[in-house]
């Protein structure tokens, strides 16, 4: 059984969640760099989830210049306000669960597949991520986003063991002991299980995973994304060959701790201060106009080319 998305487009404002969009800005930013590397980033297939706002979709048609899209919609009850928003002609929408579609890409091509759930990981979610690591062309790239909260079915890190053993079946690693479920573990009990997953897709193949971010995000749930792309020694090296140099969250092995996207609250006139002073400050520069202490300043100059601008439009 594939994995079935929750219908969370019904509560939250995917348009207008802050740490969500500089993480599809920080993905498209690495695009761009892949693109500058000598991959044909623009002839990629992007398929994805966007439910009835598309947000990555325009981004990445409008900054990073993809034309083939797919949209997956798992909620048939909802195709004439899934077409009404459909942003571009170039988007295609296919309805049922993404675990589906994957047998259908095109293996002459070159996709960024990106499984962007909204829920806990479980077994159909890793079985997903096997059979997308299996069928994906060298040089396509893979992104799972699983929401890593604690469980409510719990509230210890041995009833947590118990939830995760329950949920993700032959993925799950039984030498692990309860005190490897605390809280601040999770995310990294995620990933173990996506790398599992990942690693049996690709047994067989004469491709590795790359890795090349892993985001740990809040909008209210606490999220986690990982992503990276298949490839060979041809494709290690292209990428070895691309500008990185302030790509602050790459991550290129799994086994790194995350990069946290931080939640950056400022006024829109500090906001513009800031800007005015970017790039080049020194790490230990603060603002005299006003109190902000270093570690806030830190956080704002590594997402400041990220941030969207939100504001209120009386009409």
């Amino acid at each position: 059984m594939t994995a079935q998305p929750s219908r969370s487009y019904l509560k939250v404002p995917y348009d207008l969640r802050m740490a969500k969009q500089i993480e599809r800005r920080m993905i498209a930013d690495l695009l761009i760099r892949l693109r500058g590397g000598g991959f044909d980033i623009g002839n990629y297939q992007y398929t994805g989830m966007g439910s009835i706002y598309f947000v990555d979709f325009i981004l990445f048609h409008r900054f990073v210049g993809i034309r083939r899209m797919v949209s997956v919609e798992y909620g048939d009850d909802i195709r004439k306000r899934v077409k009404f928003n459909k942003p571009f002609n170039c988007v295609q929408v296919e309805y049922g669960a993404i675990g589906d579609y994957i047998p259908k890409l095109d293996r002459d091509i070159s996709h960024i597949l990106w499984l962007d759930y909204d829920e806990h990981i479980k077994e159909s979610i890793l079985v997903d991520v096997v059979n997308a690591t299996a069928a994906l062309p060298r040089g396509s790239m893979l992104l799972v986003t699983v929401d890593i909260n604690p469980p409510k079915e719990g509230t210890n890190p041995r009833e947590w063991r118990e939830y995760f053993e329950n949920r993700t079946g032959r993925y799950f690693d039984s030498s692990l002991r309860p005190s490897a479920f605390a809280q601040s573990n999770l995310a990294r009990i995620n990933i173990d299980l996506i790398q599992s997953a990942l690693k049996q897709g690709l047994a067989g193949r004469e491709v590795s995973f790359i890795s090349l971010m892993n985001f740990l995000y809040a909008d209210g749930h606490e999220m986690l994304t990982v992503g990276g792309m298949i490839g060979s020694a041809t494709e290690t090296r292209k990428i070895q060959n691309c500008d990185f140099s302030d790509a602050t969250y790459l991550r290129r092995r799994l086994d790194e701790e995350p990069y946290r996207i931080p939640l950056v609250r400022v006024t829109r006139k500090e906001r513009l201060y800031l800007d005015s002073k970017m790039p080049g400050q020194k790490a230990t520069w603060t603002p005299t106009e006003f109190e902000m202490d270093e570690v806030l300043v830190r956080e704002y100059a590594d997402v400041y080319r990220y941030l969207p601008s939100y504001a209120e439009l009386l009409v």
